[in-house]
């Protein structure tokens, strides 16, 4: 569970990934218990803007206090980020959300799946479940893991950085690099097997994959993307229905921002 702490981060670095993606690294205590999966809200100075931002963590050094942030640009919110510049400093809420759970991937064979923005946040899961991680979350180290990333075309932004911590499969709409499709697609097409998958991505590739799970026997852990206004639970502006009843609403939904990001896919229904 998060910190829901609110405080001030220095910019380390900025850079442009790919059109209207960026990456952000903010230097941070938060880095020390931020886990694979969580999230942080980073706050506009904008006052007509005034909500934290949801931004899902790409990446954790530990070593340096940072974490990464890597982000598209959607509103004035997020475009005021790409302003930023090393050493500014930023308002951020943190750290968010549930992650990952790592310690049931002991000694399996684990696939991350992303598509689109969904794709950053399972950069840290891949490093920490290949165990190529400094200083890690948690002590289980995966048997093995592979990444498999869906684009809309060539510019396949942390592609490279996969390829350090897992074995890495593409699939992009238009079929300019890898596999032409859906990462469904590569997964037949690329003969990619697993007994456990972590995925991140658009709410149809996020119930295909839960189809995919159950059709395969596989266990799914999925984190939903959502449009987010308080972050910590307060708003109930971003609900998913579930199968079981909230203890909070008493109702068939959880908050994705504290209940998640991260479900077991058979515990959601699309």
């Amino acid at each position: 569970m998060g910190r829901k702490e609110k405080s001030e981060a220095k910019v380390l670095s900025q850079k442009m990934l790919a059109e209207g993606i960026f990456d952000l690294w903010l230097e941070t205590d938060l880095a020390m218990d931020a886990h694979p999966g969580q999230f942080v809200g980073v706050y506009p100075t904008n006052k007509s803007t005034l909500l934290p931002r949801p931004i899902s963590i790409c990446e954790v050094d530990r070593e340096k206090s940072a974490i990464r942030l890597v982000y598209r640009v959607v509103g004035t919110g997020t475009a005021e980020f790409t302003l930023y510049q090393p050493g500014d400093y930023m308002m951020i809420l943190g750290i968010l959300g549930n992650g990952f759970p790592l310690d049931k991937a002991a000694g399996k064979r684990v696939v991350v799946m992303g598509g689109g923005i969904g794709v950053p946040p399972l950069l840290q899961t891949a490093k920490e479940l290949s165990g190529k991680a400094a200083n890690l979350s948690s002590n289980v180290t995966a048997a093995s893991v592979a990444a498999v990333m869906g684009y809309r075309n060539q510019k396949t932004f942390l592609a490279e950085d996969f390829r350090k911590y897992s074995e890495l499969v593409i699939a992009t709409e238009d079929g300019s690099v890898g596999t032409k499709g859906n990462v469904i697609d590569a997964m037949g097409q690329q003969n990619v097997e697993c007994d456990v998958i972590m995925a991140c991505g658009p709410m149809p590739m996020l119930k295909a994959i839960k189809a995919y799970a159950e059709e395969k026997g596989i266990t799914a852990y999925i984190s939903l993307e959502e449009r987010m206004a308080c972050g910590v639970g307060a708003c109930l502006g971003c609900i998913c229905k579930t199968k079981e009843v909230d203890e909070h609403s008493h109702v068939h939904n959880a908050r994705i921002c504290t209940d998640g990001p991260v479900f077991d896919a058979e515990d959601i229904d699309f």
